[in-house]
């Protein structure tokens, strides 16, 4: 069986290329980023082709103070539409061509023509629906929303109905794919994996404290404010919030206004360090209010670091409530600050918890799964038959 991927950038897909590259069905993956950025995923060069100048030239006018948003969506539309042109114009035939969500609807056609299968890799809930729980988010908050242009959803959409099948990481995402009206039968659960190399157990929390750490945008979509309600609430004499990462520029104004206290904000951090925070924090706490599935909370399971999530977050996939962590109603700062205030008040739990989250991960076994999962529904689709053991 050969496999073809294209994917903007890294996301996911290079942990899904070491996978079909172990079965012997990794044709070629296609990637915006440049082989410089791209090398470092561990794929043997011919394997690998680049399609980086769009891509990048918009990742460096990004980290300027001079790039119009106007701009930045265009340039990311003519990233994707160059991509897809250039992944049909240099595509050879396959059995099967993965495409991460946005791209691959001109390459998928002739695919589909040459008898070849068509996957879309969602790794959000349904485009439509996401804009629908973002937008009521933002009202909620009265903050003002730059409405995503018509096109991406026009193109999402027509990319659902083209696909022989979607993928998406959770249940969650699935069932908002069903809410819009996609048929259950395309709509395939294939949970993430994690890097047990580089998450693991590295310095375990102080015994005198209790930290909180959150990983990812610090976004409304994220739930941020729930958080910083229910942090707030938290009664601990050495307590501490840290978030890491990016801070979108429409929530700062509302950020002004949420209770900061014993809360810290570091940017972005290397993976080694986030790894290392995630192991020396006692609790994970993904609040989103929209969400495909949080690879955060596996990244802090594999360290020792129980997890808080919401429902909204894909997490029932890795353990049920009270187990490896808590789940909470997405939006409930009262279930999270009194989940947060039990884990304060019984290190036991904690302790019971972060074994726990330990042995889950261990037993999830990496990204091998995920790859088991893919092969299995790469050969159902395709019907190529599956090697002798």
């Amino acid at each position: 069986m050969k496999v073809t991927q294209a994917v903007f950038g890294v996301f996911h897909h290079f942990e899904l290329a070491h996978q079909l590259q172990r079965r012997g069905h990794l044709q070629k993956i296609y990637s915006t980023w440049p082989w410089a950025r791209i090398k470092r995923e561990g794929l043997p060069r011919e394997l690998v082709r680049c399609f980086p100048l769009l891509h990048t030239a918009d990742y460096l006018l990004a980290r300027t103070r001079f790039y119009p948003s106007a701009i930045s969506a265009k340039m990311n539309q003519w990233n994707a539409l160059g991509f897809d042109r250039w992944t049909r114009r240099v595509i050879a035939p396959c059995d099967a061509f993965i495409a991460i969500s946005g791209a691959g609807l001109l390459t998928g056609q002739k695919v589909q023509a040459a008898g070849g299968k068509f996957i879309c890799d969602r790794g959000s809930t349904h485009q439509r629906y996401q804009e629908q729980v973002v937008a009521e988010e933002y009202r909620r908050w009265g903050v003002p929303l730059v409405t995503p242009a018509d096109h991406i959803l026009r193109r999402e959409e027509a990319i659902y109905s083209l696909a022989d099948a979607i993928t998406v990481p959770s249940n969650v995402a699935r069932r908002s794919f069903l809410a819009m009206g996609v048929a259950p039968e395309k709509v395939h659960v294939i949970p993430y994996g994690v890097r047990l190399d580089k998450f693991k157990l590295i310095e375990p929390p102080a015994a005198d404290r209790f930290d909180v750490l959150f990983a990812g945008q610090i976004s409304l979509r994220k739930g941020i404010p729930y958080l910083l309600q229910a942090f707030h609430r938290l009664r601990h004499p050495h307590k501490s919030l840290t978030l890491v990462g990016g801070v979108q520029d429409e929530l700062r104004p509302l950020l002004a206004k949420l209770p900061t206290e014993d809360v810290t904000f570091t940017g972005s951090l290397p993976q080694p360090e986030l790894a290392r925070r995630m192991s020396c924090s006692h609790v994970l706490v993904l609040p989103s209010v929209e969400e495909g599935f949080g690879m955060v909370m596996a990244q802090a399971m594999a360290t020792g670091c129980p997890v808080i999530a919401s429902d909204a977050t894909g997490v029932e996939h890795l353990f049920a409530d009270g187990q490896a962590g808590f789940i909470f109603p997405s939006r409930d700062v009262d279930t999270l600050a009194k989940r947060l205030q039990q884990l304060a008040d019984d290190p036991a739990l904690r302790q019971r918890m972060s074994a726990a989250a330990l042995e889950r991960v261990r037993h999830l076994g990496g990204w091998d799964n995920y790859g088991d999962l893919w092969d299995e529904l790469l050969h159902r689709l395709t019907g190529c038959p599956k090697d002798p053991a």
